[in-house]
């Protein structure tokens, strides 16, 4: 089983990113968690360049997306709505054959952080994202300064993912099956 999992931010620092790189601590056995790490690749949407042969960095995420079983997302809030780098990737997934009915988790690494988790599910859902509830969870990440390797150690944020991650795993075989049904009809 594949996940490809996504931090919506480009700051070295980000909190986000070190929750998405914890994860391949916290899931099952034979689960293998891919991070994409091309976000600061991708130009900006313009519907001229997605024709056939689409820029580089997006052939390489709508592959990455396409291999997956399931995607995570793990995105800050600005400015009371989604990062512009995030919203930037998945305008240009919106066109893409890859995308529609591919299970979701969303975490939001800041409680407070309400507005751009709202913003995400309108979008996801208009997207055609088959959301995993038990997978999406909120942990309070903010403020602390714990490395990935760390976050596995605490149990209301490690022990948090970790029950999400299990949640998510095992509902991909049947969303993943759903998903192949519906692109074969």
């Amino acid at each position: 089983m594949r996940i490809l999992a996504i931090s919506g931010s480009l700051r070295t620092a980000s909190g986000n990113s070190r929750l998405i790189e914890a994860l391949p601590a916290l899931v099952p056995p034979g689960v293998e968690v891919v991070i994409w790490r091309g976000l600061d690749t991708l130009p900006y949407f313009n519907p001229d360049l997605d024709g056939e042969t689409p820029p580089t960095a997006v052939a390489e995420l709508r592959r990455q997306v396409g291999l997956a079983h399931g995607l995570v997302i793990c995105s800050p809030e600005y400015a009371h709505g989604v990062s512009g780098a995030m919203k930037n990737a998945l305008d240009w997934l919106v066109s893409s054959l890859e995308f529609p009915a591919i299970p979701l988790a969303l975490i939001n690494a800041a409680p407070r952080a309400v507005h751009a988790i709202a913003h995400l599910r309108e979008t996801l859902t208009t997207m055609s994202a088959a959301f995993v509830e038990a997978a999406c969870v909120t942990v309070p990440l903010q403020g602390r300064d714990l490395s990935p390797a760390q976050i596995p150690e605490v149990p209301e944020v490690g022990g948090v993912l970790a029950r999400a991650m299990a949640d998510f795993c095992a509902a991909l075989p049947a969303l993943q099956a759903q998903r192949l049904f519906d692109n074969r009809s």
